[in-house]
């Protein structure tokens, strides 16, 4: 198995952060043709999702109603202020997980990995392990 992890810095409090390069370098580092990635961040208010990263307005799109479904401002117990992000990581998960095939990431077409900024801006950590199937 090879594992790798890097830092993304983000520059907002709600962002969407393309790491589909530094997540294909990882797998080619690794040195395993046939088997899975695995992406996780170790936050409780950042996540990671698989999604359309052709088109910049998907992911514009995903953040502005991310906070229209969860506003920053409701009546929230936890008193740090950051209740809605804990619940838009819970929405999108800490991890996601894509095959590898002959050495490469082996994504969809439109599909690329984002890191989910939900109390920035902040400094994430990324955690990559490829395995053999």
């Amino acid at each position: 198995m090879g594992w790798v992890d890097f830092e993304v810095r983000t520059r907002r409090r709600a962002e969407l952060v393309d790491i589909t390069e530094r997540v294909a370098e990882a797998v080619a580092r690794s040195g395993i043709a046939e088997g899975t990635c695995h992406v996780f961040v170790p936050h409780t208010t950042a996540g990671v999702t698989i999604n359309e990263g052709a088109d910049p307005d998907v992911a514009a799109d995903i953040e502005s109603h991310m906070t229209e479904l969860v506003p920053k401002e409701a009546a929230y117990e936890h008193a740090e202020g950051n209740s809605d992000s804990h619940i838009k990581t819970v929405l999108v998960g800490p991890s996601c997980t894509a095959p590898v095939r002959e050495g490469k990431l082996a994504l969809g077409t439109w599909q690329a990995i984002f890191l989910c900024e939900w109390d920035g801006p902040r400094t994430r950590r990324v955690e990559v392990a490829v395995a053999r199937s």
